[in-house]
C-alpha cells in the first residue's frame, strides 16, 4: 500500500484527539486512584516529599503503642500506690488499738483459816506475795493464836497493807480476801504461814498489757505481709514500677526524646516497715507516717510522669494528622475538579 499523505490541518487536528485522549485516561485514573500523584512520573518532588511524610506518620504511630504502654503501667503503679496507702491506713488503726489495749485484772479469792501460831517458828510465820515476775515480798505475821478464821484474815490484811506489795490491791470480807492484780500478771502466795492459815495459791486468769497487744500485732504483721504481696503484684506488661524496675518511653524516632521513669520498692521494707511487738507503739506509729509520706510523695512523682506521657500521647497524634495532611496535600486530587475536567474532555 502506498503511503497514506495527510495535510497539516488533519495533522493538526489528529494531534489535538491524541492530546485530548492522554488527558482523558489521566483524569480518569486520578479519579479512580484519587491521586494526582501516584508514581515519581507523575511529579518526583511532590511524591517522595509525600513518601517522606507517610514514613515520619508511620514511625510515630508505631511509637503510639509505646506511650500507650507507658501509660498504662504509670495506671498500674498509681493502683497499687492507692491500695498500698490503704493497707497502711488499716495498720495505723490496729497500732492506735494497740496503744488503748487494757489489761485484765487478775483476780484470787481466799478463805481464811484460823491456826495457833503463839509458838511457830519465825520461818513459821512467813509466806511471800509474788506478782507476776517481780521479786516476791515476804510478809511476816506475829506470833499469835488466830483462833478464827476473821481474825486470821484480819491479821494477814494488815501486814500486807503494812509490808506493801506493788501492783496488788486487796479487800476483805469478814474471813474472806479478794486479791486483785491490774496488770494481768500472775499472782502467786506461797509459804509455811500461807498454807496454815488457808490463802496459799496461784492465779493466772489475768491477761496483760503485753499479751493484749499480742492479737494486734500479729494483725498488724498479717497487713505487712499483705504489703509485701500487693507490691509484687502491681506489674503490667512484665514491668512493675513498685518492685524496683525502671521504664523509659520513646517520644521520637531515634530515642533522642524519650522520659525515663526510675521503679521503687515498696514493700513493708522499702516503706521502712517491719513485724512488730507493739513495745514502742509510738515509734511504729512514726513509721507508718514516714511511710504514707513516702508513699504520696511517690504517687505525685509518678502523676507527673503520666501527665507528660499524655502530653507526648496528644502531640504525637496532632504530629500524625499534620504529617498525614502534608502527604495529601502533595498527592490526592480534587475529585470535584477531575470531574470537571472529564466532563469537558469528553465534551472535546
Amino acid at each position: 500500500m502506498a503511503d497514506i499523505t495527510i495535510n497539516s490541518a488533519v495533522r493538526a487536528n489528529l494531534q489535538t484527539l491524541q492530546s485530548t485522549a492522554k488527558m482523558m485516561e489521566q483524569t480518569q485514573n486520578r479519579l479512580a486512584t484519587g491521586l494526582k500523584v501516584s508514581s515519581a512520573l507523575d511529579n518526583p518532588q511532590s511524591y517522595f516529599t509525600a513518601a517522606g511524610l507517610s514514613s515520619r506518620a508511620n514511625d510515630m504511630s508505631a511509637l503510639l503503642d509505646s506511650m500507650s504502654l507507658g501509660v498504662q503501667t504509670l495506671n498500674a503503679a498509681d493502683e497499687g500506690i492507692k491500695s498500698i496507702q490503704k493497707l497502711v491506713d488499716q495498720a495505723k488503726s490496729v497500732a492506735n488499738q494497740a496503744l488503748q489495749a487494757d489489761a485484765t485484772a487478775t483476780t484470787l479469792s481466799k478463805t481464811a483459816t484460823a491456826a495457833d501460831l503463839s509458838s511457830a517458828s519465825s520461818s513459821a510465820l512467813e509466806f511471800t506475795v509474788q506478782i507476776g515476775t517481780a521479786a516476791a515480798v515476804t510478809i511476816t505475821l506475829d506470833a499469835e493464836n488466830y483462833a478464827t478464821a476473821a481474825s486470821a484474815a484480819t491479821a494477814i490484811a494488815t501486814q500486807i497493807e503494812d509490808t506493801g506489795v506493788t501492783g496488788l490491791t486487796m479487800n476483805r470480807t469478814g474471813a474472806g480476801l479478794a486479791f486483785s492484780a491490774e496488770s494481768g500478771e500472775d499472782i502467786t502466795i506461797t509459804g509455811a504461814a500461807a498454807t496454815s492459815l488457808g490463802i496459799n495459791g496461784t492465779s493466772t486468769n489475768g491477761e496483760t498489757v503485753g499479751e493484749a497487744k499480742a492479737s494486734y500485732a500479729t494483725d498488724y504483721n498479717d497487713l505487712l505481709a499483705q504489703i509485701d504481696q500487693l507490691s509484687t503484684d502491681a506489674s503490667f506488661n512484665g514491668i512493675n514500677l513498685l518492685d524496683g524496675d525502671s521504664l523509659s518511653v520513646q517520644f521520637n524516632e531515634d530515642s533522642s526524646s524519650k522520659l525515663d521513669i526510675s521503679g521503687v520498692s515498696f514493700d513493708s521494707s522499702g516503706l521502712g516497715l517491719s513485724d512488730t511487738t507493739f513495745d514502742d507503739i509510738a515509734a511504729d506509729v512514726a513509721k507508718l507516717n514516714t511511710a504514707t509520706a513516702t508513699l504520696r510523695k511517690q504517687s505525685s512523682t509518678f502523676g507527673a510522669n503520666l501527665s507528660v506521657v499524655q502530653n507526648r500521647q496528644d502531640f504525637t497524634n496532632n504530629m500524625i494528622s499534620v504529617l498525614e495532611g502534608g502527604a495529601s496535600d502533595l498527592t490526592l486530587a480534587d475529585t470535584n475538579e477531575e470531574a470537571a475536567n472529564l466532563l469537558a474532555l469528553q465534551t472535546r
